[in-house]
């Protein structure tokens, strides 16, 4: 099942991200780009506030970023999205903790994940590094690349706990 992420409303929920970060929507397409990758999914992240001149919209992999120019926002985007998806929509997973969103995803039939929800999923995978869905042994993460992801991203040892 592929996703639908409100990206902005996923960074503050994973550690090591940060809003106020000059990259932050950099390293989250990096961290559900491997996610994808080992999930064997695929996943449309936006993000609203767009600076001008950008592209509306860049693949990476498995996973395809929306820049929503101002004026819009990506909650706007997202449930344009759903209507455009008609009745595949049931076959999508929205992640936001926007109640709007997560409205929008239910009136649509998709699935509604929140943010926190699949940061802490999103973690998990990226600790394991087991690649899903019949995966093999070339698509596992070494001991050293969990490390240094931890390293750059955070630790998720001190994430609050589910509630």
């Amino acid at each position: 099942m592929p996703y639908l992420i409100d990206g902005h409303n996923l960074i503050p929920r994973i550690p090591g991200l940060d809003l106020a970060s000059d990259d932050d929507e950099a390293q989250l397409i990096l961290l559900v780009q491997e996610f994808c990758r080992l999930r064997r999914k695929s996943a449309e992240i936006y993000f609203d506030n767009a600076p001008p001149g950008q592209p509306k919209a860049r693949t990476y992999g498995q996973v395809s970023a929306r820049f929503v120019r101002a004026g819009r926002t990506a909650d706007d985007a997202i449930r344009a999205r759903l209507l455009r998806l008609g009745a595949e929509a049931r076959n999508w997973s929205v992640v936001s903790s926007d109640q709007q969103v997560q409205l929008a995803a239910r009136a649509a039939r998709a699935q509604s994940t929140s943010s926190e929800t699949f940061a802490h999923l999103l973690a998990d995978t990226l600790r394991t590094g087991e690649v899903t869905s019949g995966g093999d042994a070339k698509g596992t993460v070494s001991e050293g690349e969990v490390e240094e992801w931890l390293d750059l991203f955070g630790s998720t040892g001190d994430r609050p706990e589910d509630v």
